[in-house]
């Protein structure tokens, strides 16, 4: 019995570094040494040595999750992606990080270079979108210990910001307004629940099958708001993923502060997907009231939230506008009690 015999084919797997090579490469900078195919990545931080004061790399990393089912079910695979970047470099951005790299990880029953190669096609895109650079990454075949036909999708990222600069909410204070970034749609959490009140991928929704609208890929907001820092001084910033408004936002508040967010609810338009969504867990568990669900496990149309004063918030918003980014204000900061050790961290009014 050879490799091959036992369910890894290195001959694909050669096949899919070459596809990589030429994705990678469309993402590359002057500060990436090197290419695809040695044991590790090169980037020079030459130019940060001179143009920072105390520079600081920053790293995050994620995965798409349950998501890639819902593509696979389709066969759509060059989205995906997409999302495996932006978790990651959105939520570095989080801290002031310009992300620098990325790396890729893919697992697999059985590896079929084509497929392979779509979901970097994705990780590329969001790369060059970010101005990140695909520094490399790793296939890992799993016969008999993942089916032939699962594919799971994680990475890394690593960023830079000069430590006088890095955003930890230290600055939020009472009063400062909350920016909410639109979000594309979903993103990419809470589709082990979608999964479950939305089985048919088909269903028509807007002229569309459901299944294309929940595909849609995590908004990059990266650009935007590193140019947004320029000129605006940001008190602290949110990435709305897993746990949704409830456990995001108070993520930005000093430990001790009591600071608190009030959400104006209905100061933002929810994407009809979300009332989709809604829906189909109303039909699943009744009519019980799911608001602390739906803001609990998604985004419901806001992606990032910004805390900065409010003598900035015009400015602010004109700005991302102007990147094609709509922004609106979506509740304020708050000075409360302390309860049971804490504060609560975020109510709606």
């Amino acid at each position: 019995m050879n490799y091959k015999e036992a369910g890894v084919n290195i001959e694909e797997g050669y096949r899919a570094v070459q596809k990589y090579k030429s994705l990678a490469a469309e993402t590359a900078s002057k500060a990436v040494l090197g290419g695809l195919g040695s044991f590790a990545g090169l980037y020079s931080l030459k130019e940060f040595l001179t143009t920072m004061e105390e520079p600081v790399l920053v790293s995050g990393t994620d995965s798409v999750g349950t998501k890639l089912e819902i593509a696979f079910k389709l066969k759509k695979y060059d989205t995906v992606g997409i999302d495996c970047v932006a978790m990651c470099v959105n939520d570095i951005l989080c801290q002031g990080a310009k992300p620098l790299f990325f790396l890729d990880y893919i697992a697999c029953g059985k590896l079929y270079a084509d497929i392979a190669a779509e979901l970097v096609k994705g990780v590329a895109a969001g790369c060059k979108e970010s101005g990140t650079a695909l520094l490399g990454g790793e296939t890992a075949e799993h016969p008999g210990v993942m089916p032939d036909d699962l594919y799971d999708l994680s990475g890394f990222t690593v960023g830079i910001v000069d430590r006088k600069k890095i955003i930890d909410g230290s600055k939020v204070r009472e009063g400062d307004l909350l920016i909410g970034l639109a979000s594309s749609g979903v993103h990419s959490n809470g589709f082990s629940l979608i999964r479950k009140v939305i089985p048919d991928l088909n269903e028509d929704f807007g002229g569309r099958p459901i299944g294309q609208v929940l595909l849609e890929p995590t908004r990059l907001y990266v650009k935007p708001v590193l140019a947004l820092m320029e000129k605006i001084d940001i008190h602290g910033m949110a990435h709305i993923t897993g746990g949704g408004f409830y456990e995001n936002i108070p993520r930005v508040f000093p430990s001790g502060s009591n600071l608190s967010a009030v959400i104006k609810a209905g100061s933002w338009e929810i994407p009809p997907v979300f009332n989709r969504i809604a829906e189909g867990i109303k039909t699943a568990s009744g009519s019980r009231d799911i608001n602390k669900t739906l803001f609990n496990t998604f985004n419901m149309g806001i992606g990032f939230i910004l805390a900065i004063t409010p003598g900035d918030a015009a400015n602010c918003i004109a700005l991302l506008a102007e990147h094609g980014f709509p922004a609106r204000e979506i509740g304020f900061v708050e000075k409360v009690a302390p309860k049971g050790g804490g504060s609560e961290g975020l109510r709606f009014a």
